[in-house]
């Protein structure tokens, strides 16, 4: 017999039996369709972040500060220690114009946070204080709709000026333009200089909600602090960022009087977003693993099905085989029919589910991005080929054992069968 011969019989018993094919395989459809869907959906999620990191700039240097597990706070280690609320005061802006002078870092910016009511002439808001330094839009992506920025004199001077994110604009102030006008924050008067264009959620962080203030004067005049929370830098050259990071360590375990061979005694910690995507690798692959091991499942529970469907198929075609067999059919060709038959199955039902996952996952993306999430639509190849190969093997190991079945029934006894 010819390969098509083989494929032939096979359509032949699928039409005859068509519910009860498309029955049998429907478990490997939506195995399937999950791994399908699972693996976007990962894919699409790293991408989300990932993107939300780059809204705040490209080549990011994140120094932030570190409850040290060691040293000067005996507070147990460094989780513990947060979780009884130690706060770190030793990252200040003279770190920052420190770090800014190493050779791979383009420019930098401290920025502390906070939370007040802003009152304008007609509404008030409880809103974020975003505290940076005047460098800030050297870095950020953010584009100022109204208005200026303010400088790094307005800065050093303790100047009560604010830029406003769109949304705190609209609700304080309406249709009527902010800039020029005054706000009211702990009892200060602030003049409004700025209006930034609408920027959306970044981190699941509202962007828009948020009140750009002069690093300094959040300091000294609104929160009573000399330290920042963070400093973002930007380097040059990314085939020096190991270096750059060792150099910033160097330089701020310098200044902060710690011992260079106990980095535990750390009270600061310098991140990439290749860490974060090295972080989110670790996190959505084991979630990946877990969830395309309970696809398998129903890939096993799917191929079982198929493995029952060859038995009883080959229990209403018992004489057919006898009669094939007693025509000359050999042990072999009666295997391979079966087992073609049984892939096929498992095979349509593959490419069935890897479309459907397909539409499932573009689903999801199309509502996502009218959620307003920069979701992107990705189907790696690698998956395509997982899911092929997933069903062939189903259908290789489960139409197996039917098939060398069939190929066995003594001619004889199965003629008299009819």
């Amino acid at each position: 017999m010819l390969t098509k011969d083989y494929f032939k019989l096979a359509s032949v018993s699928f039409r005859r039996n068509l519910l009860r094919t498309l029955l049998s395989g429907l478990g490997i459809v939506i195995s399937i369709a999950s791994v399908i869907v699972v693996i976007s959906a990962a894919q699409g999620v790293k991408g989300f972040i990932i993107g939300q990191f780059d809204s705040f700039g490209s080549n990011l240097l994140q120094t932030e500060t570190r409850v040290p597990s060691t040293g000067s706070i005996n507070s147990g280690d460094s989780a513990q220690a947060q979780a009884l609320g130690t706060v770190i005061t030793t990252l200040t802006l003279d770190d920052m114009l420190a770090i800014r002078k190493l050779p791979n870092i383009v420019t930098n910016y401290g920025y502390q946070m906070g939370q007040a009511v802003a009152t304008s002439p007609t509404d008030k808001k409880t809103v974020m204080l975003w505290g940076a330094s005047a460098t800030f839009l050297d870095i950020d992506t953010g584009k100022i709709k109204e208005g200026r920025f303010y400088t790094e004199e307005e800065d050093a001077s303790l100047t009560r000026v604010a830029v406003l994110g769109s949304e705190v604009a609209s609700e304080l102030f309406g249709d009527i333009n902010p800039v020029g006008q005054t706000i009211k924050i702990k009892q200060k008067n602030f003049e409004v200089i700025g209006v930034f264009a609408k920027r959306g959620a970044a981190l699941f962080f509202n962007l828009d909600a948020v009140v750009y203030v002069p690093v300094k004067t959040l300091q000294k005049q609104i929160l009573g602090t000399d330290y920042v929370s963070a400093i973002t830098s930007q380097y040059r050259d990314k085939s020096k960022l190991t270096a750059t990071i060792a150099d910033v360590q160097d330089l701020l375990r310098a200044r902060h009087n710690i011992d260079l061979s106990d980095p535990d005694k750390d009270d600061f910690i310098v991140t990439t977003s290749d860490d974060v995507a090295n972080i989110l690798d670790t996190i959505l692959g084991g979630f990946t693993i877990l969830l395309v091991a309970l696809a398998a499942i129903s890939l096993i529970v799917g191929g079982v099905g198929i493995m029952n469907i060859m038995y009883v198929s080959i229990l209403e075609r018992t004489f057919e085989i006898g009669l094939r067999k007693a025509v000359g059919a050999t042990r072999e060709q009666i295997l391979r029919q079966f087992l073609i038959e049984a892939v096929l199955v498992t095979t349509m039902g593959g490419i069935t589910g890897i479309i459907l996952g397909v539409l499932i996952s573009l689903g999801i993306a199309g509502v996502a991005k009218i959620q307003g999430f920069a979701w992107s639509f990705v189907i790696p190849l690698y998956s395509v080929i997982l899911a092929t190969g997933f069903s062939i093997v189903c259908g290789l190991i489960f139409g197996l054992y039917p098939a060398r079945r069939a190929a066995e029934l003594d001619p004889i006894e199965a003629l008299r069968k009819e």
